[in-house]
Formats: C-alpha cells, structure tokens, sequence
C-alpha cells in the first residue's frame, strides 16, 4: 500500500523551526540547508586583535609572570634540596643517556643545561624537568653511531622547529592518534632495546650495536671475552641500585633521609664506582673498563650545524635532512607524547595546556641546539663541575644505572590492564612492541598506530545494523537501525543489509523504516548510496522512509537530491503518528 506514496510534502525538516512544516519548498529552504564554508581570514583576524597581544595572552605564554609574583618564600628551602637533588641526578644520566645516544659523554650534560633555564620561563607545570631521556638518545642513536654529534644536533633543532610549529598551529591533538597500547608497547621495546644495547659494556664486550638483534648477537659472538670484575661491578650495581628504591618507603624518623637516599641513588653509585675505580687505578691498570676524558668547560653558543663533513664527505642542510629520515616526523612526536602524558601525571587534577606545553618544548630544542644539545624533552627525573673527575666512572656502573631505571620502563602491568580490560586490544600492543623490536623505533612506531587505524577503520566500516519487523496499524513495517555515524567505508555495508533484510522480510512488508537516530553525520558518499537504497527497494515494490533522523544529516542528503529526500525525512513523530501520517497521504 505504501509504494506508491505521494512525494511533495517537505515536513517542516528543511526550515528554521522543523516543528513548523510548510507544504513548499522555497528559497528560504533552499538557503537553509547551503553550507557555509568558514570565514578563516575573518577568524584569524579576530583571534589575533582579541589574543595575541592580550595582558591575558602574555601571561598564559610566559607562565613565569604568573607564578614568581605569587611565590612564597618559605618554600625555598625545600625547592634549593630538590634542586640540589636533581642536580646530583643529572650528571649520571646526562652521562648514561649520551652513552645511549653513541655520544661524547659531554653531549648528555649539555643537553641538560639549556633546558631548565627556558622552561622555567616558558614551563607550565612546576613538577616537569626537561633533558634527554632514554627513548630520544636511543632514537637518536640511529643517526649517530654513523654520522656523528652534528646529526644529533642539527636533530634538536628541527625537533624543537616542528614541536614549536605544532604548539603554535594547535596541532597537539595529533598524538591522540597513538592510543595507550601501542604507547605502552613502543616504550616497552624502547626499554629492552636500550638495556640489550648496555649488556656488553656491563659484561666488558667490545663491539658497537644500535638494535636489539644487533645487541645481542654481539653479546653472544663476543661471550668469551667477557671482563669478570666489570660484570662483578656491574651487576652488584644494579642490586644496590634496586635496593636503595626501597628506602623511599621507610617510615617514621629515616624517612625523609630514606626519600632523598633514593632520589639520588644514581649519583651515589656512579660516586662509589668512580672513587672505587680512582683507588684501585692508583696501583697500576685499573681492574674496569673506564669512561674516559670528558671535555671541560660550558658549550659555546653557536647556531646548530647546517652542513658538515663525515668522512670526508661533505652533507649540506637538505642532505642531513634527508639522512636524518622519518625520525624528523617521529623524534617531535615522541617528544610531545613525553612531555604531555609526565605533565599530565603531575598535574593533580590541573587542567594541561598542551599547546603551552609543545610551545615550551619547542623552544627548549631550539635554543638547546645552540649549545649543542641533543634532543630533549619532558622527565620524571632528572655546579660548575670538575670534569676530569669523570673519566674513573666505570662503564658498567654507568651500563647497571640504565639497565636498572629500564626494568620499571617495560609497562607489564600496562599489558595487564589491556587484556583484562579489552583483550583485542592486546594486538596492538604486541605488534607494536615485536615491530620495534626487528624493525626500529621509528618504523615499529607506524606499523604500531597502522595496526591500530585499521581497527578503527573496520569498526567505522562495520556498524552495528539492529533491525525488527513491527505491526503498526494494520501494517508490517521493517525498522533498520544503524548504531554509529556513517562514512563512505560503511556506505555499501549498510546498503547490502538494508536490501538483504528488505528481501527476506517477505511481501507483507511494503515500508522499510531507516532509524537515524543514532546517526549525526553522513558523508557525501552515504548520501548517495542512501539514494541508490531508496531506487533499489522500489524496484521491490517497497517504499522507504528516513525517520528521526538530525538536521544536519538531512541537509547534507537534501544538498544531493533535494526533490528525492525532503518527502522522504520524518522526524519528532511516533510510529503510530508516521503511519497515519502516510495513510492519510495516500487517501489524500
């Protein structure tokens, strides 16, 4: 009865008020559903006059101005400790992490120095200290062990140009794109890589290696060479390292003593190891392998290297660019993923600006590379000092300090929460983690958040469709409901369904109902297939209606057929109102 159905009627779906139907279609609905394309000068205009160079602005971008008037002085005792304490921090790992990066050990505490001064002025969290980190060296390390500390460099540089670039465009929003699974199995490969890159120098193996095969076929071609007191040295380093975590969990009078013992447990042992390995050297050839001369003296300020020479073969800008490779996209986006998730862990209940933060971050890579930095960014932990002190520190000690902060980086408990919590999500998660570990870093990062879109990808593709057979007035009619918006990945799904479903319910039903409710945004490919559904079911003698569906959905199926579509949208009604509404259509 209902295939034969009037269409002339455009229920009040394309004006102003859809309460309010009009029997015509006019101009003033032919205006309604146009879309406007945004007026982006007029917008940009109006952010720079309200923003940029607001008193309100100045201070959101220069944190500094809001904090240092506020700050009381009774808190300076407690801040002068911990910096003393993160200071005592930032020599051994500056050291450790420029070993990581196949760096000059100098190279880790010039990192470290630029930082802490621009972030301060630019910071937004109190809690954040910039510097190298272990995942950056070792992404680092790619470029370096080859091509040398320009490469490094030049990397601050273009790390801090695009994170700033990103801050500045609003573009942080990218890194939602890479979800906790492949976050957790990227820094759980970068840990076992890093720590199989250090069990030849606890072992006192010669040999150079950046991966985690590599590593480890060194460790085994190289296992008869291996120095006793070095291993010795090396692993009762990471006993003792372990240990003396421990001692932040003591309580009553020990501690505080036990909170600051363990804070700077890192610095106490390459200490220990130094002063062990200056005693024993004093009689003749030291019983370790030592780290050697480490240049003196502070970083000149000097713009970061734009062309250099290797092997006396000369790189221009665009050549270092191009050696440099992917890592130019992944180094900022690492950088960013670490800044924003410590920032956010510190935040206690605080709201981040990200977008501060990536700016704070950019400039920091900037000017670091000025004073030849490596990449940087945000940590949990990190004196003019005399240098040659230094060159007694033993490579194991150093190999047992990165070895030991690795163990607590493999995220077990992130792939516990996953299974538990969603166990396909465990497939990410491995995929990114085994990729990282045969391919690299960067390449096991792509295939990681690859893994991860196509999950996304079939879920849009494949939208739950709820159907049912209702008897309404005297009549049969078939509800389809899809569960989710629709893309033109799910156009041809839905289309398939809609018809299959239609066929088997039998000639008893002449009206097929499309739900929209649960739908607010189609594409232009949807749109057209929605018109494709409403032909296909006609040469089935069935007609279709599109009930509750949203204004704007409507609109952007109108904007393709406007004479199809209007009579064919109902919304507000019940069931029972939209059948009488059609039966007294057809009477009329």
């Amino acid at each position: 009865m209902y295939q034969n159905l009037p269409q002339h009627e455009n229920n009040g779906l394309l004006t102003p008020d859809s309460e309010q139907p009009t029997a015509t279609i006019g101009e003033d609905a032919e205006e309604d559903i146009s879309e406007k394309m945004p007026q982006l000068g007029q917008l940009m205009a109006a952010n720079f006059r309200n923003g940029c160079c607001s008193e309100k602005m100045v201070k959101k971008r220069l944190p500094i101005l809001q904090w240092l008037p506020s700050y009381e002085r009774q808190f300076f005792v407690e801040d002068l400790v911990a910096g003393l304490t993160v200071g005592l921090t930032v020599i051994p790992q500056g050291i450790a992490y420029a070993v990581v990066a196949g760096l000059e050990p100098q190279y880790g505490l010039y990192s470290a120095f630029m930082g802490c001064f621009v972030y301060a002025l630019f910071g937004s969290c109190k809690d954040v200290t910039i510097g190298p980190t272990a995942i950056m060296s070792l992404m680092v390390q790619v470029h370096v062990a080859n091509l040398g500390p320009a490469f490094a460099i030049l990397s601050a540089f273009l790390v801090g140009c695009v994170v700033l670039g990103l801050g500045l465009l609003n573009l942080g929003f990218l890194v939602q794109f890479i979800s906790m699974p492949v976050t957790a199995g990227f820094t759980s490969a970068a840990a076992i890589t890093i720590a199989s890159g250090q069990v030849k120098s606890l072992l006192g193996l010669p040999g150079q290696s950046n991966e985690f095969l590599e590593s480890w076929e060194n460790v085994f071609h190289n296992i008869h060479l291996t120095r006793l007191w070095d291993t010795v040295l090396g692993v009762a380093t990471i006993v003792i390292l372990l240990a003396m975590m421990q001692l932040k969990n003591l309580t009553g009078r020990w501690k505080a003593a036990g909170k600051y013992l363990s804070l700077s447990r890192n610095a106490l042992v390459v200490i220990g190891g130094t002063v062990l390995a200056y005693l024993l050297s004093m009689g003749g050839e030291p019983p370790f392998l030592l780290t050697g001369n480490v240049t003196s003296g502070l970083p000149s300020f000097q713009p970061p290297p734009f062309s250099t020479v290797v092997n006396n073969q000369t790189y221009s800008f665009s050549e270092m660019v191009s050696e440099l490779g992917s890592s130019v996209i992944a180094l900022p986006l690492i950088a960013i993923l670490e800044s924003i998730a410590i920032a956010k862990a510190f935040s206690k209940g605080k709201t981040i600006d990200a977008t501060q933060e990536m700016i704070a971050l950019g400039i920091c890579n900037i000017l670091g590379s000025f004073v030849s930095s490596m990449p940087v960014t945000g940590s949990f932990t990190r004196v003019r000092t005399s240098r040659q002190h230094f060159y007694y520190i033993p490579k194991a000690v150093l190999a047992a300090v990165i070895i030991a902060a690795m163990f607590f980086m493999v995220e077990f408990h992130a792939a516990a929460e996953i299974w538990r919590t969603k166990k396909i999500d465990i497939i990410p998660f491995l995929a990114t983690l085994i990729s990282c570990l045969l391919l690299g870093l960067e390449y096991g990062m792509l295939v990681g958040i690859g893994v991860n879109m196509c999950f996304v990808l079939y879920l849009t593709s494949r939208p739950k469709i709820h159907h049912r057979i209702q008897r309404v007035h005297n009549s049969d009619l078939l509800i389809v409901t899809p569960d989710q918006s629709l893309v033109y990945s799910s156009a041809e799904y839905l289309k398939y369904h809609v018809i299959k479903l239609s066929a088997k319910s039998g000639h008893h039903v002449q009206l097929v109902v499309l739900d929209g409710s649960t739908v607010s945004y189609i594409d232009s490919t949807v749109a057209k297939i929605l018109a494709s559904i409403v032909e296909d079911l006609r040469l089935q003698d069935r007609s279709v209606v599109f009930w509750n569906w949203q204004r704007s959905v409507q609109n952007t199926a109108c904007r393709l057929d406007q004479e199809l579509f209007v009579p064919l949208f109902h919304r507000g009604e019940t069931l029972d109102e939209l059948v009488k509404q059609l039966d007294n259509r057809i009477e009329a």
